[in-house]
């Protein structure tokens, strides 16, 4: 029985060391001719919840007439919907065509294309899929003035489709 354990042992570590002695470095020629999908995408179900953003004024009030001051409150905000974004790497050739395409009319403003190198493009695709009621979504359930408990009624921007958006990430 002893044996059987110490053979089985055996051919164990000898295969691991078989395993091991398979991997070797790959050699940038060889490297070279290694080709992958490039970009990463990135969908996120967003479900934002802020108990309430208020506004102040913070003019004096007017002793004489009560009046100034004030505030107004934005409560029970929620944002939800559907994100599906992809992750590339452009070219500055290919940034330049893209940010022409999108309608900057001088890119070199902000980037400099003398110096600037590859840049990161975060996109949410004109085609990508949603299915149907799952934009974003963003409502607030009541609008308050000062400290009144009575609501002056709710606000709601739907189906909030930002297909098509792209931003561009570089080192300066």
């Amino acid at each position: 029985m002893k044996l059987i354990k110490q053979t089985a042992i055996a051919a164990l570590l000898s295969s691991i060391a078989l395993a091991a002695s398979a991997m070797t470095p790959i050699q940038d020629a060889e490297l070279s001719t290694v080709s992958g999908q490039d970009g990463v995408s990135i969908t996120a179900n967003l479900n934002v919840k802020i108990d309430s953003f208020v506004y102040t004024d913070t003019d004096a009030v007017d002793a004489s007439t009560g009046l100034g001051g004030g505030s107004v409150s934005f409560n029970g905000i929620k944002v939800n919907g559907l994100i599906a974004a992809s992750i590339d790497i452009l070219s500055k050739a290919s940034f330049l065509q893209a940010a022409g395409a999108a309608g900057v009319t001088n890119p070199g403003t902000f980037y400099n294309p003398a110096t600037g190198g590859d840049v990161v493009q975060i996109a949410i695709p004109a085609d990508v899929q949603v299915a149907a009621g799952k934009f974003l979504n963003v409502s607030v359930d009541a609008i308050k003035m000062g400290h009144n408990a009575a609501s002056f009624g709710s606000v709601a921007m739907n189906q909030i489709d930002l297909r098509g958006t792209q931003v561009w990430i570089w080192a300066h």
